[in-house]
């Protein structure tokens, strides 16, 4: 079981993608994928870009090209833009998610032995605080592929903008017309 989990600051609600295969880039962009469609889009309806404060390792690295291959392939079919704020090395303590939504999820699952992935989906599912916090869980069942490569003219064809201060964990993809 992969977790990959989207924390909304505004609303107070943590979205947990339990993955059953590996923590790729195309993982968590199909979790992001998830969130937008079932639950993003219908509470930000006139938004016309996601901000994501990520961490800078795993799945969503900010050192390859694998993420932003995803995450172009994502912009393009969702047709909105998708910025990304990666924290530097050793600062993910700094992220909301680690404060306000992983010690909750932590919490409820101590002790558990989990024999099914149905039973840490509803056991996360459960985790609250009194400030509000609600966790929606669901199960992404499908088969990712590791080792994969970034395509030949990725780079040459993406629509990724690097912002000017702090490129290399600060950057935009743009949905290309197809």
């Amino acid at each position: 079981m992969i977790p990959h989990a989207l924390y909304d600051m505004k609303h107070n609600i943590g979205y947990v993608q339990i993955g059953t295969s590996h923590d790729t880039s195309e993982f968590a962009c199909d979790s992001i994928r998830y969130w937008w469609l079932n639950y993003g889009a219908v509470l930000y309806p006139l938004a016309t870009s996601i901000l994501l404060l990520c961490d800078g390792g795993g799945s969503n690295s900010s050192r390859t090209y694998l993420f932003k291959e995803a995450l172009q392939t994502l912009s393009n079919e969702l047709a909105i833009e998708i910025r990304i704020a990666h924290y530097p090395p050793y600062t993910s303590k700094y992220n909301p998610i680690e404060h306000r939504l992983f010690p909750h999820i932590s919490r409820v699952c101590e002790g558990v032995i989990f024999d099914k992935v149905e039973t840490a989906k509803d056991l996360i599912a459960t985790a609250t605080t009194q400030a509000g916090l609600q966790v929606f869980t669901t199960v992404i069942d499908k088969v990712y592929q590791t080792g994969k490569k970034v395509a030949a003219d990725f780079k040459e064809t993406m629509d990724i903008v690097f912002d000017e201060i702090l490129p290399q964990w600060n950057y935009t993809a743009k949905p290309q017309q197809t």
